[in-house]
């Protein structure tokens, strides 16, 4: 089951202009119980922290140890999509604590000024 909190490796193609493209990791941001309903998942996309260089507010940096992500990765919460449950592997890359789910959350609320 896909859940919050959890980072899987999905392939975001097609993409138009400035959306992140190709494999990448992405953060479910949704919640469970709409996760277990037949419809999609709302995802933020990572990007590796080497290919940001300052932290802004709607980000959220963390560390690969911390995520069990091969390197460090940046969530950039400003890049919101929701994608069909199949394009998710069955298993997932890593998790975020919820210490770092309530940085997302204060993110995401900047974003869309909630």
């Amino acid at each position: 089951m896909i859940r919050r909190g959890y980072i899987y490796f999905v392939d975001l193609n097609p993409t138009k202009g400035r959306e992140q493209t190709g494999s990448r990791p992405v953060l479910v941001v949704s919640a469970d119980a709409i996760n277990q309903q037949p419809l999609v998942v709302t995802v933020v996309v990572g990007t590796d922290a080497r290919n940001v260089l300052r932290d802004y507010p709607v980000n959220v940096r963390v560390r690969a140890a911390e995520t069990g992500l091969p390197h460090d990765t940046v969530f950039l919460c400003f890049q919101v999509r929701s994608l069909d449950p199949a394009r998710f592997p069955s298993a997932p890359a890593g998790r975020l604590t919820e210490t770092r789910m309530e940085e997302v959350a204060k993110a995401l609320r900047t974003v869309l000024e909630l």
